[in-house]
């Protein structure tokens, strides 16, 4: 059944990924890779609040984490794209833009993920 679970969830979490894709495509015509970098620090957000409710408090069922935290978050949070964008700016000319969005990413899902964790704990 937990089989089931990660299937079901990484299903979720792609079409979460790809809804957002869209969705940040759509709304700037800019080269930089805001759609990886947005999922990758709203899953980092997430589940530092899924950590604090299913594995600190367990107010969630741990049955969930199969079905949210790896299959889900795992498939909705992108590292090996995130990966690719910042080769390919960087293969590209645009080095600055590179190391801005590594560290950006890196930054704002450290952040993310340890405010969720502290905001998670306090409800």
């Amino acid at each position: 059944m937990q089989w089931f679970a990660v299937a079901l969830g990484g299903a979720l979490g792609a079409m979460a990924r790809y809804g957002v894709s869209l969705w940040m495509f759509n709304a700037s015509s800019e080269k930089f890779p805001y759609a990886t970098l947005t999922v990758n620090v709203l899953g980092s957000f997430i589940m530092g609040i899924l950590f604090v409710y299913m594995v600190e408090k367990a107010a969630l069922p741990a049955e969930m984490r199969g079905l949210l935290m790896i299959g889900f978050l795992g498939a909705f949070t992108t590292f090996s794209t995130f990966s690719l964008d910042a080769l390919s700016l960087w293969q590209n000319g645009h080095l600055f833009l590179a190391l801005v969005y590594v560290l950006a990413t890196v930054i704002l899902c450290l952040v993310a993920i340890s405010s969720s964790i502290w905001l998670a704990r306090l409800f």
